[in-house]
């Protein structure tokens, strides 16, 4: 497990709880119906798409927490490349525990796989430069540690993590500035003497990069700026700012837009837009 995940494991263990409560609070009628409570068997987990794995941690808390009498045995590792037919997990003990755990472990590791899965894609596709990918606040209400924490895993870097993670002057920061007399240069300053953090302005326009440089910003987000805008802009800021692109960015073009030197881009896809890598789980029969 990567240290940042095992730092807030609390947390992790909370969002176990409730997905559980969410599926099995009010109990599992089917299953208490028609499976012996004292029927054992041995399951496993089985990839169905070549991907990233990544939550496999997270599978384990889930059963964890349903019995704490299943043995689970973990075969491969977050991070790990994975093709259709790896068994990533092992399982053993009651049925029932294990067919009441198996739809929340299934979703939690399915999707944290495909956000891996879809990181190390946009990674690959900017292998060879000094670029580096990186998520943003686009995340699912509620899993945000464990999203961004798979896209770490799949070889992309976490932005900020919430709104007190570090000062980012956006366009509706500004839009309300203006409405004040305000401008771009005033905020970057004020938020400069009042924060110890970093500051970063996204910018539209090659005028507002040039004017947000020249007020002392940290770092200087390109967002939905044409390829050549930011080639003009890297010719003049480039060592004297982080230089993030944003915005539109999809597989198509990430390469055309690392080519143009920017430290960054964040991709809102990566954690919103992924699709989950298909994972099941077969049930064995003890013998």
């Amino acid at each position: 497990m990567h240290e940042p995940l095992i730092n807030q494991w609390d947390m992790v263990e909370d969002l176990v709880e409730r997905a559980l409560e969410q599926d099995i609070a009010s109990g599992d009628v089917t299953t208490d119906a028609v499976i012996p409570a004292e029927l054992e068997a041995r399951a496993h987990i089985l990839v169905k798409v070549d991907g990233v794995l990544a939550g496999v941690a997270v599978v384990e808390a889930v059963f964890r927490c349903v019995d704490p009498g299943l043995q689970v045995e973990v075969l491969k590792q977050d991070g790990a490349r994975i093709e259709r037919g790896d068994v990533v997990a092992r399982m053993e003990g009651k049925v029932a525990s294990i067919v009441k755990g198996e739809r929340t472990a299934l979703n939690f590791l399915c999707h944290l796989s495909g956000i891996a899965t879809e990181t190390a894609r946009y990674v690959e596709a900017v292998k060879g430069l000094d670029t580096q990918i990186t998520d943003t606040r686009k995340t699912t209400p509620g899993m945000r540690l464990l999203e961004k924490y798979a896209v770490r895993v799949g070889g992309g870097r976490s932005h900020r993590a919430h709104l007190g993670d570090g000062i980012l002057i956006k366009d509706n920061h500004l839009a309300a500035l203006r409405s004040f007399g305000v401008g771009l240069k005033q905020a970057v300053e004020q938020a400069s003497q009042r924060s110890t953090f970093n500051v970063e302005v996204e910018v539209t326009s090659i005028d507002e990069a040039r004017e947000a440089l020249e007020a002392g910003a940290d770092i200087i987000m390109l967002d939905n700026m044409p390829v050549a805008d930011m080639k003009k802009v890297v010719q003049f800021a480039k060592g004297r700012a982080l230089l993030e692109a944003s915005g539109g960015i999809t597989l198509k073009n990430v390469r055309e837009v690392a080519e143009v030197g920017v430290d960054l881009i964040s991709v809102g896809a990566i954690t919103i837009s992924a699709r989950a890598l298909d994972m099941s789980l077969e049930l064995e029969g003890k013998g």
